[in-house]
């Protein structure tokens, strides 16, 4: 990847949401707590499952690498917008614009397809409980993993390849948080026809595949939990779930409000959405997914307090 593009631009400037220095400062102080909590509270959610015999389970083998993707995903984008909004020094390097958003745009595919992968191992836990155990062997579960890593990477890798062919003139400055695709595409002088049709096949298979073969896991999972007797067996199955369900209600509800329109229609307000899902989201899902679980409640008590936990229950 070359320092400087076919048209002769080494670098871009980000500029953030807003160029206002009290705004900015706001901004740092907001997303540098934002970041400290994400950091933390996805290692906390690691280390739990990492350490914990209850938990190494395929549920939260899936779970801890949602959260090691959620952390890569931050630790791309915001320490270098905290130093933009710090600092008069504003530039990223080309190289580097297109390095972040390699990394951008393959960990939001690969979120993406650990969730469908976590809504196939509750479909399998749910419907399927006798055959559990086989169909969701260790060895499977690290293959699905390794498919997951393999085609967002593919993902990534053909975007940031097509972004090499545009050429830019005129403006560097990008009025974004980090060099998001839409942005960059919007500040081409050069055709991007070929970046906008792979992009909309591509999706289509890395985005909206995914998101059907989840819908269609989740009608039976309804299914199979209303053949339950007892209130009690419907709550329980039910719960195993309800986390994953915001999880992706969350993803895809962020994603939905920024690309789920035309290039042209692209705006700065389309910024404060793109904050939810490349910020707000990864924040979040420690939250949602230790908020209720008992399971995960007992191993960090146990991670922080060890034996002592242990004698309390």
């Amino acid at each position: 990847m070359d320092g400087v593009n076919n048209s002769g631009v080494s670098e871009f400037l980000l500029l953030g949401i807003s160029e206002s220095p009290e705004q900015q400062r706001v901004q740092f102080w907001m997303f540098l707590s934002m970041y400290l909590v994400t950091v933390v509270g996805n290692v906390l959610i690691i280390l739990a499952i990492s350490f914990d015999p209850r938990l190494h389970a395929p549920m939260y083998f899936f779970l801890a690498n949602l959260s090691f993707t959620d952390l890569f995903f931050v630790t791309n984008t915001i320490p270098k917008m905290l130093v933009s909004l710090q600092s008069q020094n504003k530039a990223i390097s080309y190289a580097g614009c297109l390095t972040q958003l390699y990394f951008l745009v393959s960990l939001v595919a690969l979120d993406n397809l650990i969730l469908a992968t976590m809504a196939y191992d509750r479909y399998v836990a749910i419907c399927r409980p006798l055959h559990y155990t086989t169909a969701m062997s260790p060895g499977l579960c690290i293959l699905l993993l390794a498919l997951c890593w393999a085609l967002s990477a593919l993902y990534g890798l053909t975007h940031t390849l097509l972004m090499t062919r545009v050429t830019f003139c005129g403006s560097r400055k990008i009025h974004y948080i980090f060099c998001e695709m839409y942005v960059l595409l919007r500040l081409a002088c050069s055709s991007t026809q070929v970046n906008h049709t792979v992009l909309i096949a591509t999706g289509c298979f890395i985005f909206l595949t995914p998101l059907g073969f989840m819908i269609m896991s989740y009608v039976r999972i309804v299914r199979a939990i209303l053949r339950i007797p007892s209130a009690t067996g419907k709550y329980k199955a039910f719960s195993t779930c309800a986390s994953h369900l915001a999880v992706v209600s969350l993803f895809y509800g962020t994603l939905g409000m920024v690309y789920l329109q035309p290039l042209q229609t692209y705006s700065m307000k389309d910024s404060v959405a793109t904050v939810m899902y490349a910020v707000v989201t990864p924040m979040m899902n420690p939250f949602i997914y230790s908020l209720r679980n008992k399971d995960m409640h007992g191993a960090l008590g146990r991670l922080f307090l060890g034996k002592a936990f242990q004698r309390l229950t």
